[in-house]
């Protein structure tokens, strides 16, 4: 499902209930990817690999420039210039982007040893990743923007196709609405799992295990809140990690506070830090110079 070329997001607020013009942007794609969105990142990963072939295939990933254990920097570099390109980008750079994920996932495979098969050119795991990328978007909005109406709920929903097909999930395979995709969702879920390879890596990604210790003292705790607070239930549940009532009011109040600066930001900080890496990402691909 190819989308409307989108420039640079420009920070409006959502207007709820509002009808687009033929053409025009509607306001929940421009405002989509926010400064709060971050906050989402780490959950979404968990969810991504909560399916244990995405899990694996990322634990055990021979592709080293890649880990987030090992090059945080570079790879959220990357992984946010990639959803910054799929929701932003025009169909040109989408494409340049497609080709220069597939050069990675041409190496992450499981071996002939591996008691559990990947391949991340498998276009049901890209899908699942696609889905989890909606997800969070769309509870990123909820939070910050309350009730936006079911038109706006459907033009993200349609818009958001874009994390699938820039990857190699054809059109088709995206379900044709937001019934259907609650539908393959639920389906979902009942196949997630972790193991022991994969659980102890995203219990790191939770607490910021692999940075060096100043900074995981500094920040492992916050991120944690933020990791379980923004995972649905089943998710935390899998992850095995602690979630109390005290817990989940200290994510409500930031998320509340979240809602009120997001209301007074100036444009070009409401779209930070997404504007920075689709300006870093159109240079690359004008310089001819690699993405990943």
């Amino acid at each position: 499902m190819a989308g409307p070329d989108v420039d640079a997001p420009t920070g409006r607020l959502i207007r709820a209930g509002g009808t687009t013009a033929p053409g025009e942007v509607p306001d929940v794609v421009r405002n989509a990817l926010n400064w709060f969105a971050l906050s989402a990142a780490s959950a979404n990963v968990v969810m991504q690999l909560s399916l244990l072939p995405v899990g694996r295939g990322v634990a055990e990933s021979r592709v080293d420039s890649g880990r987030v254990d090992r090059h945080p920097i570079k790879r959220g570099r990357t992984t946010l210039g990639y959803i910054a390109v799929a929701w932003h980008g025009t169909d040109h750079e989408r494409e340049v982007l497609r080709e220069e994920v597939n050069k990675q996932h041409r190496q992450v495979r499981s071996p002939p040893s591996s008691e559990v098969k990947y391949n991340a050119f498998d276009r049901r795991l890209q899908l699942w990743v696609a889905a989890c990328l909606l997800k969070g978007t769309q509870d990123v909005v909820e939070v910050l923007y309350g009730n936006v109406g079911s038109q706006a709920l459907d033009d993200l929903y349609r818009h958001a196709s874009r994390f699938a097909t820039t990857l190699q999930v054809p059109p088709d395979m995206w379900p044709a609405d937001r019934d259907a995709f609650e539908k393959y969702w639920r389906e979902a879920i009942e196949d997630l799992s972790m193991d022991k390879v994969t659980r102890p890596y995203l219990r790191g990604m939770a607490t910021l295990a692999f940075l060096p210790a100043p900074l995981r003292w500094v920040f492992g705790p916050t991120n944690r809140l933020f990791t379980l607070g923004w995972l649905p239930p089943e998710f935390r549940e899998l992850l095995g990690l602690p979630w109390t009532e005290r817990d989940q009011r200290r994510f409500d109040r930031a998320c509340r506070r979240a809602a009120r600066i997001n209301r007074v930001l100036p444009p070009v900080l409401r779209a930070w830090p997404w504007n920075m890496y689709l300006w870093d990402a159109r240079r690359r691909i004008h310089k001819g110079r690699p993405f990943v």
